[in-house]
């Protein structure tokens, strides 16, 4: 079975530099499966942080599920991400001795598991993004230029 992406977080490949990813498994009740089953999460403002040598992952928004009862799900609660504890062990000096944070990229079904994938990322100063988007518009002309070119 293939890897089906639910959501991605875009921005942040635009505002951070990502060093390493990891993927995590995520504790979920049933209505937040059902809810992201269709479709129904974002995780564009999440951010990600270990406490008690747990990571949880905080501000990730899964909509209600319209057909749920009274033991409907809170849409933006903490969740726990599952990881190793020596991935945990390695991620948490990570952050603290080269002054790293942690990210939600993606949001993938892995078989019937939903898994996330976090980055271990640097953020990106104005000038940093600035050349970025020009790199990426350089790299776009060429390629428009070189497709040009071998059409004849």
């Amino acid at each position: 079975m293939s890897d089906s992406i639910i959501c991605e977080n875009r921005k942040a490949k635009h505002d951070y530099f990502i060093e390493d990813t990891y993927e995590a498994g995520i504790k979920l009740t049933g209505t937040e499966i059902k809810s992201i089953r269709a479709h129904k999460v974002n995780i564009n403002d999440a951010y990600i942080m270990i406490k008690n040598n747990k990571i949880i992952i905080t501000g990730m928004h899964i909509a209600k599920y319209e057909l749920g009862n009274i033991f409907n799900h809170d849409e933006t609660r903490t969740r726990e991400l599952l990881l190793h504890k020596r991935e945990i062990i390695k991620l948490s000096n990570r952050i603290k001795l080269d002054g790293m944070t942690l990210i939600p990229l993606s949001l993938y079904f892995k078989g019937s598991l939903v898994k996330v994938s976090v980055g271990i990322c640097k953020g990106k100063n104005l000038r940093d993004k600035r050349e970025a988007l020009k790199e990426a518009d350089a790299k776009r002309s060429m390629e428009k230029a070189f497709k040009e070119v071998n059409r004849y």
